[in-house]
């Protein structure tokens, strides 16, 4: 097993059906030659990747379409990776997958205003029958989707209750793409192509059992807040309970309007609960106007709950044990994580000790903007897919 240090790649056995790589040259070519060194052999089917937004977008596309012609890619920019080693910042990460093991189709969604049922049932029905010629694993039980959206968009809610319709019984899973932070141009990457203001859609059809996931360290507080007046296509809420937004957001967690920050936040989410779940509605920003802008939809009438934060390790090692008693220790677990959970474990010092329960459990993956689940757009989880063990290929 190698290091990520200075450029240089950490890689999982090819026995395991899944090769992970990562560079930290900034340098798009060198980046992009150096995954192609770790990762490419004779049963190459497939590439997932995700970037450092820091990145020659341009080049970085012209460089892993010639190192890895002809294996298609798909992946994302993000707001931070999760190597082989944990958290990383200004790096690329990729999955490589074995075509003996994992059938894998594409679609890219180029205008998410206007994706209906009538457009994404077709989408869908035509991912899984390319899947089916490749004659791998059946179709229902062996597949499942991974969503990839630009973060800001705002068209997330839309387009994955779209898709969830479509998928039927068929489970998802993804996360919207980030900026580092910047909050200014978020990318997603197919057909050699970087593109803004779009979504890709990977379908897995796999013989490998898997399991898709979602966790969140947050419970439940008495206290709500009912939205009174929003911009639902702005994602902004102006008032809660009849008067400004930002000012009596600030009197539940005890700071001043001008007190409020990305970190203030990331401590004191908002939900809204449907059934007996919380679905967590992240704030982005207060505005100049008092009005809080949010990273999920909002409308009228809907009632917040506010949450606290219960220990992010624990509930990060409880999840990571679950998964390998239901699955036997794991090949590879592709995580979405949402940038303010990381945030959250940087403001605790706590990054090293996440970072090595990552890496004991063999995670790679990106933090992300939003999160997605079986057609959910939410925040601050830890949402993702699990590989169980490969059976050891025959190579007579």
């Amino acid at each position: 097993m190698q290091h990520l240090r200075d450029g240089v790649v950490i890689t999982y056995p090819l026995e395991l059906g899944v090769l992970t790589a990562a560079s930290q040259h900034a340098d798009a070519y060198h980046a992009a030659a150096e995954l192609a060194l770790a990762l490419r052999h004779d049963d190459l089917g497939f590439v997932l990747f995700f970037c450092s937004a820091e990145y020659d977008l341009a080049a970085l596309a012209e460089a892993l379409e010639e190192h890895f012609f002809p294996t298609p890619l798909s992946g994302c920019t993000t707001a931070g990776e999760i190597t082989p080693l944990g958290y990383d910042r200004g790096s690329i990460v990729a999955i490589g997958f074995d075509r003996r093991f994992f059938a894998i189709e594409t679609a890219l969604i180029d205008d998410l205003d206007h994706f209906e049922l009538a457009k994404a049932q077709p989408l869908v029905d035509t991912l899984l029958e390319r899947c089916r010629r490749q004659a791998l694993a059946p179709i229902n039980e062996h597949s499942f989707a991974l969503t990839l959206l630009d973060g800001l968009s705002s068209r997330e809610e839309q387009v994955l209750a779209t898709l969830d319709a479509a998928l039927g019984r068929i489970p998802s899973f993804g996360g919207s793409a980030g900026d580092d932070n910047h909050l200014s141009h978020t990318h997603v990457y197919i057909n050699g192509c970087f593109h803004t203001r779009a979504a890709v859609v990977v379908m897995i059809n796999t013989r490998l059992p898997f399991e898709v996931f979602s966790t969140h360290h947050l419970t439940p507080l008495h206290y709500k807040l009912v939205v009174t007046q929003a911009d639902r296509e702005q994602r902004r809420v102006i008032e809660l309970n009849g008067m400004p937004a930002a000012q009596v957001y600030a009197d539940l967690v005890g700071v001043t309007p001008e007190q409020l920050s990305a970190g203030v936040f990331a401590h004191h989410p908002l939900a809204v609960r449907i059934g007996e779940q919380h679905y967590v509605r992240s704030i982005q920003r207060v505005n100049s106007d008092h009005s809080l802008s949010f990273y999920c939809a909002v409308e009228n009438g809907i009632v917040l709950t506010a949450m606290q934060s219960a220990p992010l390790l624990n509930n990060l090692e409880s999840m990571l044990a679950g998964v390998s008693a239901r699955l036997g220790s794991p090949g590879v677990i592709i995580g979405c994580d949402c940038f303010l959970r990381r945030m959250e474990l940087e403001a605790l010092q706590q990054v090293d000790q996440a970072s090595q329960l990552l890496r004991q459990s063999s995670v790679v993956g990106f933090n992300t903007y939003g999160e997605q689940h079986h057609g959910m757009h939410v925040n601050q989880t830890f949402t993702g897919v699990a590989f169980g063990s490969l059976p050891v290929i025959d190579k007579c």
